[in-house]
């Protein structure tokens, strides 16, 4: 007989949720396991200095000593600044790691000076006012991350019952990333290089 498989349980919409601003890079995970063993990757790989995306590798191994601090398990954040997706008017190279868990990581209990957390825009019960509100502050004042960049892209609303995460972009949200239409009313279908950078 074939094994019975239920129907999960339904979170509540109307609890708790963070939402932060979501930073245009490339996805990036720091991997500690309890032996010592220290992995980096992307999204969809592990990744090394010679195989590297948007040298995250070569960065992280770099900082190995400082990352160690993280602790074990997996640690994900995003890769961004000079040469990935906006570049939030970083130059010369400079790029920043932004974790996303940031229920662990705040101002009582900081990251390594080598990482930071992404912005917190709101903590607090679920509603579409409190997505507006955040995208609205987006709007008007511009990337909190990159202080002076106004073009940010949008937010992640974390809701803390059914442990998931969903986005909201200020520009073409309704429209699937890896299909855009360009100014000239051209249809752009993305790369796999630059979907992996979501």
């Amino acid at each position: 007989m074939t094994e019975f498989k239920g129907f999960q349980k339904i979170a509540r919409l109307s609890r708790n949720c963070i939402i932060s601003e979501k930073i245009d890079g490339t996805n990036a995970c720091v991997y500690i396991g309890e032996d010592g063993e220290f992995l980096v990757g992307s999204r969809t790989r592990w990744i090394t200095p010679d195989d590297d995306n948007h040298g995250f590798a070569r960065w992280a191994y770099a900082h190995k000593d400082e990352l160690l601090a993280l602790g074990t398990g997996q640690h994900f954040g995003e890769w961004w600044g000079s040469g990935i997706q906006r570049g939030y008017g970083l130059t010369f190279g400079d790029k920043r790691f932004s974790l996303f868990n940031t229920g662990r990581w705040n101002d009582m209990t900081p990251p390594p000076a080598c990482c930071s957390v992404v912005p917190v825009l709101y903590d607090g019960i679920f509603t579409s006012s409190a997505v507006d509100d955040a995208l609205s502050l987006l709007r008007e004042r511009g990337s909190v991350a990159s202080p002076g960049f106004m073009n940010p892209e949008g937010v992640v609303v974390y809701q803390t019952a059914g442990r998931c995460y969903f986005k909201k972009t200020l520009d073409k949200d309704e429209e699937p990333k890896s299909l855009h239409v360009d100014k000239k009313g051209q249809l752009n279908v993305q790369s796999e290089v630059q979907e992996e950078a979501s």
